[in-house]
């Protein structure tokens, strides 16, 4: 099996962003960006880059500004983990889009997939509204429609809360996972709102460009029970997608009793498997 490769670059503010690049097995038919959500890191998304790298796809995955290891090096501190440092929300955009374009000069003529969980899927409508001919597909998991009615601003363990609830019940049913998270080095519960302050977490806020002017096919996927921003508020991001962007080939996948990590929830298998089958319609093997 290839060596996954780990790589770094410096961004607009000098700060060192972390990646890692897992080569595709056998022949490669495209590359998938991967986006992991606020307060984890890329090192949470093993199973899945392996279905993916074992379908032929090479698989680029970075630490967010202040996250995971890059968030290790910037703020030398774990207490800090999660904080996104000079140049807020908009300066992490721009290290992602720096990524991208890293990405395309290494792999030319190769299908590019934006794949991005929660803050990921965030981030990636950021990019896909700014630079929508960058990309071949686009997959976003745990999403939601960025409006405040629309995407939660509540306690996101508010559902579960009880004196024996560990406070992590949202991300999965697995107890497991909750546990791994919460073990985690990298990882942090501080919640979003809090790491990135009002004024920044605002910035959050946008909906799909209108007249994108470049039809790209997305895969919407969301657990049922998902309290980030769950069906009805992923349902409505999918209209927004066709009526005001004008993309045609447009799924959503809801997952019954799936929380918000539907790549770590019990039904994992079935998940990975779902994005497979799409990535074999969109992009089949030669």
């Amino acid at each position: 099996m290839p060596e996954t490769r780990t790589a770094e670059f410096r961004d607009a503010h000098d700060i060192a962003i972390i990646y890692d690049v897992h080569p595709a097995e056998g022949d490669v038919r495209g590359v998938v960006q991967l986006l992991h959500g606020v307060g984890e890191h890329a090192g949470r998304y093993g199973a899945l880059i392996a279905a993916l790298t074992g379908a032929g796809f090479t698989v680029y995955a970075d630490d967010h500004r202040g996250h995971g290891r890059t968030g290790m090096r910037q703020h030398g501190d774990p207490e800090k983990l999660g904080r996104l440092g000079p140049g807020g929300l908009n300066a992490a955009v721009d290290a992602v889009w720096q990524l991208t374009q890293i990405i395309r000069s290494e792999n030319p003529g190769l299908p590019l997939i934006l794949l991005g969980h929660s803050w990921g899927s965030f981030l990636s409508q950021k990019l896909v509204n700014r630079h929508p001919e960058a990309y071949d597909a686009v997959i976003l998991s745990g999403s939601a429609h960025l409006t405040p009615s629309d995407l939660n601003a509540a306690p996101l363990n508010a559902r579960w809360a009880g004196d024996d609830a560990t406070g992590l019940e949202w991300l999965s049913r697995d107890p497991a996972v909750q546990e791994e998270f919460r073990n985690d080095p990298l990882t942090t519960e501080v919640p979003l709102l809090k790491l990135f302050g009002v004024i920044e977490a605002a910035k959050l806020y946008g909906r799909p460009k209108k007249n994108l002017g470049h039809d790209i096919p997305l895969l919407l996927l969301v657990g049922r029970d998902d309290s980030v921003g769950g069906p009805r508020s992923v349902h409505k991001l999918a209209d927004a997608y066709r009526t005001r962007s004008g993309l045609t080939d447009v799924t959503t996948l809801v997952y019954p009793d799936a929380r918000h990590e539907i790549f770590n929830e019990l039904q994992q298998d079935e998940v990975r498997a779902d994005v497979l089958a799409w990535l074999d319609k969109h992009f089949p093997r030669a």
